[in-house]
């Protein structure tokens, strides 16, 4: 049988990985079922891990009026860290929730319970992949890596959120915007107002987008006893998503203020473009939405690395004006 015959459960695949992702296609095979754990084949999560901090880079940057070549490292550190904690905390998801995947249609082809790799193991890729973010981190200031310690906490128990609150929305929120305190304080020094305010950005852009993520598994999670925001909700989702857009947006434009309030007139105008084309984007997004469709429902959640580079270029733009 060739491997172009083969079924995803012959091959390892994850039955919703990016069709031809580079691990599938490219990886040595020993390195397939760690690389799955890490969700490389689904990098959607490291681009929504990713993008606040880099929201956060920028309006630092804005807030203070300069830049240096240790923001570049800064830059690329975040987006190595991001990999890297992104795939520690699936892998740590993925441990803990090795009883529960198995009975989602979704999740059983996943490398723990199809029988890819053990807890054991997978837990040892774990403590690697965080040793090595963690090095990333010491190159940063003392406060950031205070904060970067601290961000253990959420990572540690969002997946168990599910458990006890309809909110596990939430809890992943907490854990995911982390890096916008992180990369702001990484380039100031100190934690400010502006990152909070963008912190909280990330939460309701969290629960926008990781709702419409669990309405693929609210019928599942049903016959299990997970809890999400998704069966919260039920039909109701699109009035609470339009709250949570009009939230995002508006903190996100409150950041903006903050952080380049004392910039020149055309510089803050032009940054708070950002807000505006991010909420352009999740309001495109609540216009295709349709519950029913679980294929749309993902399209629309990996959309959501388009919403947040969005405010990116309008950022960069402001700090050169």
């Amino acid at each position: 049988m060739t491997g172009e015959n083969q079924t995803p459960e012959a091959t390892g695949e994850v039955i919703d990985a990016v069709t031809g992702n580079w691990v599938d296609r490219y990886a040595p095979a020993p390195w397939r079922p760690y690389l799955r754990l890490s969700r490389a084949d689904r990098p959607i999560g490291t681009w929504l891990l990713l993008l606040p901090c880099w929201w956060g880079l920028l309006l630092s940057m804005l807030h203070d009026g300069r830049a240096g070549w240790h923001d570049l490292w800064i830059f690329t550190g975040c987006a190595i860290g991001a990999f890297l904690m992104r795939g520690a905390g699936c892998t740590w998801n993925d441990i803990t929730d090795r009883h529960i995947d198995g009975s989602v249609w979704r999740t059983a082809s996943r490398p723990i319970p199809s029988g890819q790799v053990t807890a054991k193991q997978a837990f040892a890729w774990l403590v690697a992949q965080a040793l090595v973010a963690f090095c990333i981190l010491l190159t940063f200031n003392i406060a950031a890596i205070g904060l970067g310690i601290l961000s253990l906490l959420p990572v540690a128990i969002y997946p168990f959120a599910k458990r006890f609150t309809w909110w596990p929305q939430v809890f992943l929120g907490l854990a995911f915007n982390w890096g916008a305190l992180l990369a702001w304080t990484a380039h100031s020094g100190r934690l400010e107002w502006p990152a909070v305010a963008l912190y909280v950005t990330g939460i309701f852009w969290t629960l926008f987008y990781d709702t419409i993520y669990a309405h693929q598994d609210a019928e599942d999670d049903a016959l299990i006893g997970v809890k999400s925001t998704a069966r919260l909700f039920g039909d109701r989702s699109p009035a609470w998503l339009q709250g949570f857009l009009v939230v995002a947006v508006t903190l996100m434009a409150v950041a903006v203020i903050l952080a380049a309030g004392d910039a020149a007139t055309p510089s803050l105008l032009v940054a708070l473009a950002g807000p505006w084309a991010f909420g352009w984007h999740l309001q495109s997004q609540l216009r295709r939405l349709d519950m029913d469709d679980n294929n749309r429902l993902l399209r629309l959640f990996r959309s959501n690395r388009d919403a947040g580079l969005l405010p990116l270029p309008f950022f960069a733009i402001a700090l050169l004006l």
